[in-house]
């Protein structure tokens, strides 16, 4: 017996272009469908997350690939791609051995770019 193939709907992708802020709000406009309480409930979580992951990072260095991964994934789910891509040259730097400091500086530093983005956000 086969499975059922089920539709999925279009999901468009992140944005070629480069964006000028550290989120791009759009993209997370229509990962929340729009839902404006659900966008600042999103990005206070990642904020919390975010910081959590860094610090587990410092922690625990034989985890931070993983745990990049992780962030990676949850930076592109609501459009925080600069942390999304840091977080990738992290895992790749922890892969091949070369740079990881520069790779961990790089992905704190988005982060923080980030969080002061969405700071600003939930204060309106």
């Amino acid at each position: 017996m086969t499975p059922e193939l089920q539709r999925m709907d279009w999901m468009p992708s992140p944005p070629l272009a480069p964006i000028d802020s550290p989120l791009d709000l759009d993209h997370l406009s229509r990962m929340t469908f729009g839902d404006a309480e659900l966008e600042q409930e999103v990005l206070a979580m990642f904020a919390e997350q975010a910081v959590r992951l860094v610090a587990a990072m410092t922690a625990l260095p034989a985890e931070s690939g993983a745990l990049a991964h992780k962030l990676k994934g949850s930076a592109r789910g609501i459009g925080a791609f600069a942390v999304a891509d840091a977080a990738a040259s992290l895992e790749m730097a922890i892969r091949t051995g070369h740079d990881r400091p520069h790779a961990f500086a790089a992905l704190k530093e988005a982060v923080a770019e980030v969080r002061a983005a969405i700071a600003a956000i939930l204060k309106h």
